[in-house]
């Protein structure tokens, strides 16, 4: 065993609020799809950082970037712009949509700016009355009070005193019960064009269409949740172009910046004008270092070839997962679209996707879960083959470990 110094795992527990509960293994290297932990444990990434490297580790691109970029200009403030600020608006701007950016650091902020936006802009356009937000139950936007009191699991918000009000939950893929709730008072419906935390859960196309045009006859503004479905997760650069449907507002981070924090929201000119001078600010939004390293993430991914790619690596996640439930049963359905994957357990695994992830890690290889049930897949867009391969051996083993008690 190495030398770990006094940077241990117990050292979190003594310095570290107690919020979260990290695995005994640190690692300390990355290089594509596969890390080392502190003893020099190989691990094969199947959990990208929660959809976030998008380009695995280290990637060359996002090195160069970082490195140039960090000999030139760390940060400034918004009293001035910056160069890849603007060239990453633009990017964004020519390949989506969007005709106007806000930086933020997070998909939380990025997700607290669309809100504000559009009880701003109901405000300005349709008066007082016009403040109702709908999103959907087991929906995931962030943890500031706002929007997870938006995001539809009532643990991640409660025990904090009075939430934000005039914040209604619908059930996803139900259009009744979004026009149950839906009114001349709501000014936004917030939804993820394909659920994550709540379970990889994709939507119809009557269902997507569908709420388009109620908020369409509402005079309500459709807010896409893209942190962690856009730059190529679903082997579009954002899901919404798979789904024909355009929303008002997005949001974008995670994947946006390949590993270094950074979030945007997007929407158009006519909307953007009513966040006008002094109405939402952030010291850090539109950093020159987060922006040149998302330009050069952004670059890689936004690429035919690279997306293409996205949709045949998931098809090989998909038939090796099958291939192992032929032989365990321990699954009732693979879902989710592009490499944002979701392995529902059977009834009789339920509550147990933390098992099947701690007996993945002691076989060499990281994964994620969607809930008690689901184990989670979102690995590099760039993973190799060969490493989705072995990826996938080392998950039968430990499928067999649990199979067999």
């Amino acid at each position: 065993m190495t030398e770990h110094n006094s940077a241990n795992r117990d050292l979190f527990d003594q310095v570290m609020v107690p919020n979260y509960s990290p695995s005994a293994v640190i690692p300390v290297r990355g290089k594509g799809s596969k890390v080392w932990d502190q003893d020099n444990n190989e691990y094969i990434d199947f959990a990208g950082g929660i959809a976030v490297n998008c380009l695995g580790h280290c990637h060359p691109a996002l090195v160069e970037a970082l490195k140039t970029q960090g000999e030139k200009l760390w940060h400034l403030s918004n009293v001035m712009t910056n160069e890849p600020a603007l060239r990453l608006a633009k990017k964004l701007v020519d390949n989506t949509f969007a005709e106007k950016v806000y930086f933020a650091n997070s998909g939380a902020e990025s997700n607290e700016a669309a809100l504000k936006l559009a009880r701003r802009w109901a405000l300005d356009v349709h008066g007082a009355d016009k403040t109702e937000i709908i999103a959907f139950k087991q929906g995931f936007h962030g943890r500031t009070f706002f929007t997870v009191t938006v995001g539809g699991q009532a643990a991640y918000s409660d025990g904090f005193g009075p939430k934000p009000g005039d914040v209604f939950h619908a059930e996803y893929n139900n259009l009744d019960s979004v026009k149950e709730l839906i009114s001349e008072k709501t000014c936004a419906v917030v939804m993820e064009p394909l659920q994550g935390e709540g379970g990889i859960i994709s939507p119809t196309n009557d269902f997507i269409q569908g709420v388009r045009d109620l908020c369409d006859q509402h005079n309500a503004l459709l807010v896409f949740d893209e942190v962690q479905t856009g730059v190529g997760r679903t082997g579009d650069l954002y899901a919404y172009m798979g789904l024909n449907v355009t929303p008002d507002i997005l949001t974008t981070a995670k994947a946006l910046g390949g590993g270094f924090p950074i979030g945007a929201m997007l929407t158009t000119t006519e909307i953007a004008k009513h966040l006008k001078i002094g109405t939402h600010g952030s010291t850090y939004g539109g950093n020159p270092l987060a922006c040149a390293v998302a330009e050069a993430a952004f670059d890689t991914v936004n690429d035919p070839a690279v997306l293409a790619a996205v949709l045949s690596k998931a098809t090989l996640f998909k038939d090796g997962l099958n291939k192992i439930n032929d032989k365990y049963n321990v699954f009732k359905e693979i879902r989710g679209k592009g490499l944002l994957i979701g392995a529902v357990l059977t009834d009789d695994y339920q509550g147990r996707a933390k098992e099947f992830l701690n007996a993945a890690m002691s076989e060499g290889l990281m994964s994620l879960v969607a809930g008690a049930s689901i184990v989670r897949f979102a690995p590099s867009l760039v993973i190799p083959d060969a490493d989705i391969a072995e990826g996938l051996l080392r998950f039968e083993k430990a499928v067999a470990n649990i199979v067999k008690g």
